[in-house]
């Protein structure tokens, strides 16, 4: 396996396992997803100047912190978009947008008041974690290798062709399948909103 190779399969345990285990239980649930692998043993081995160093250039450069920001904004999001499907079909026009309107300043304060918690935590647990998981998984030869491949320009400018290239993936899917999906879609919410309003009216 070569050392890109072993960067997004340790690099990713910890993120996307903590993801997995919070933000995305319930749809892991539904999914019938397999479980997450187990996260490798992290010892406290001791770690040499200069491969901390290297070690430390490699955590700036990924950012693994970010993943807190994904963890707090995903249940707002969710609760917002759960809310305006709850609505449809039940109140006004006028009133589900006034609506929305607050339940979005509740949920933006929500965020406001999390990311400061979730970003000290994060920036607390990344040595701790992904730290010590980089210098026990790497010598410090592949994490020159990681940081020459995070700096390269070539990833850089692919990196910023990607919402392009999926842009025209998607639009390209929804010219060719959007005459066929729409009106499933139309049907699984038309068929949502009767049951949302049933069991409204159910006592």
């Amino acid at each position: 396996m070569t050392a890109s190779a072993r960067l997004l399969t340790t690099l990713r345990l910890g993120a996307c396992a903590l993801l997995f285990a919070t933000t995305f239980s319930s749809q892991a649930a539904q999914t019938a997803a397999p479980p997450a692998p187990p996260l490798p043993a992290v010892a406290d081995t001791p770690v040499s100047p200069a491969k901390q160093a290297l070690v430390d250039q490699l955590l700036t450069l990924w950012h693994p912190e970010s993943v807190a920001l994904v963890m707090v904004q995903r249940p707002a999001a969710d609760a917002v978009q759960q809310s305006r499907i709850a609505m449809q079909g039940r109140v006004s026009a006028e009133k589900q947008e006034a609506t929305m309107k607050a339940i979005s300043a509740d949920a933006q304060r929500y965020i406001d008041e999390a990311t400061p918690i979730a970003q000290a935590a994060a920036a607390k647990a990344v040595p701790q974690t992904a730290g010590k998981m980089l210098a026990q998984q790497f010598s410090e030869d592949e994490l020159k290798q990681l940081i020459a491949l995070l700096q390269s320009p070539v990833k850089h400018k692919f990196e910023q062709l990607v919402p392009q290239l999926e842009r025209a993936v998607g639009d390209k899917v929804a010219t060719d399948a959007g005459p066929q999906v729409q009106p499933k879609l139309d049907t699984m919410k038309q068929a949502i909103a009767t049951k949302l309003r049933t069991a409204a009216m159910v006592p």
